[in-house]
């Protein structure tokens, strides 16, 4: 399995330029590069068509972290999970 480590420090690198050029649009990063800015969820397309699988990043410019609850276990329902929903 490959690790996102690169693509979010990219990320982490751009933040400033992606904020002033990209506020609130999609921005996708592959292989620690910055492939492009997206309006809507297009970039999880692009991503798809180009990368497969991935690992890619996509990130909302400008979007504050996500804050869930102590008591809360978040575990993403996918085609590929056998633990049903």
């Amino acid at each position: 399995m490959t690790s996102l480590k690169p693509d979010i420090v990219a990320f982490e690198r751009m933040k400033a330029e992606l904020e002033a050029n990209h506020l609130h649009a999609r921005v996708l990063f592959h292989d620690a590069a910055f492939v492009g800015a997206f309006p809507d969820f297009e970039a999880a397309t692009v991503a798809v068509e180009r990368f497969d699988t991935g690992p890619y990043l996509i990130r909302q410019v400008g979007a504050g972290a996500v804050q869930l609850p102590g008591g809360m276990v978040f575990r993403p329902a996918h085609a590929l999970d056998t633990g049903g929903l």
